[in-house]
């Protein structure tokens, strides 16, 4: 059997594995419903609080849009909207199981002569987590198998590599009072495809101080390390913070933000 079926098995194997054992998710409602006895605003604190943990047990649908200027040779604007369900599932009264699909939709400027603007799906990518329900001292913490699919459909390799990845996922945090901070940490290896091969960390720390009415100041960088890459194009480190809150939408609690970043490139050291 190919590297490429035994991942495509492995990852179906790993989600309908955990789907079997599971119970019936939460979704969000359910879980304001089941505190109607605390005021709106701590709801809405609590409800931004569960938001800002990855590996929570609400049932959750984040559209979440990037747009980065000056990108190719003439400077243009790429837009990158970030399609990111989190489905978790209760397999027993110790563990929960949470698939965290990324699904990018990239529309961006050529990137040479010969290239015209183009829109269309990246590479998707299914982040799993095991995770126990009670912490772990004060710990909440969870790791799975994490996976990359070459579903990307821009002309010339534009919107993503060819290459079957996959790597371990690992994530923990705390929450203390009006914080939530902890980091959450993924790695890549390519396992199948003819392109260059795929090698690359990513270490996202997160720190959010809750206000009232559902409003939290957020900090949350992306720091990613290309090993395949020449030494000095190694290290991308993004700078950036920014204001987000929980709003209600059509009856439906909705989680806003914006947020500012910049990044720089550092070499290997």
């Amino acid at each position: 059997m190919s590297t490429r079926k035994v991942m495509m098995v492995l990852a179906f194997a790993i989600v309908c594995g955990a789907l079997f054992a599971a119970d019936p998710p939460k979704t969000a409602p359910e879980a304001a419903d089941s505190s109607q006895a605390k005021p709106a605003a701590d709801n809405a604190t609590e409800l931004a609080k569960k938001s800002q943990n990855p590996i929570s047990d609400l049932v959750t649908l984040s559209f979440q849009n990037n747009t980065y200027f000056q990108t190719g040779p003439d400077g243009k604007t790429q837009n990158v909207l970030l399609v990111q369900p989190v489905l978790p599932f209760s397999m027993n009264e110790d563990w929960n199981f949470i698939a965290r699909p990324i699904i990018p939709i990239i529309n961006q400027p050529a990137m040479t002569d010969s290239q015209n603007r183009n829109g269309g799906l990246g590479n998707i990518q299914l982040q799993t987590f095991f995770s126990p329900k009670k912490p772990v001292g004060d710990w909440i913490l969870g790791f799975g198998p994490y996976f990359e699919f070459p579903t990307n459909s821009g002309p010339d390799g534009q919107f993503g590599t060819d290459n079957w990845s996959a790597g371990p996922a690992f994530v923990a945090l705390q929450i203390k009072g009006p914080w939530v901070y902890g980091g959450l940490a993924t790695h890549l290896w390519s396992c199948y495809g003819n392109d260059p091969q795929t090698n690359l960390t990513s270490v996202q720390p997160f720190i959010n101080y809750n206000m009232a009415d559902g409003w939290y100041l957020s900090a949350s960088p992306t720091i990613t390390a290309n090993w395949a890459a020449d030494a000095s194009e190694t290290w991308t480190i993004p700078i950036g913070g920014g204001n987000q809150g929980i709003r209600q939408v059509w009856e439906e609690p909705n989680n806003i933000f914006l947020i500012h970043a910049g990044s720089f490139q550092k070499m290997m050291f």
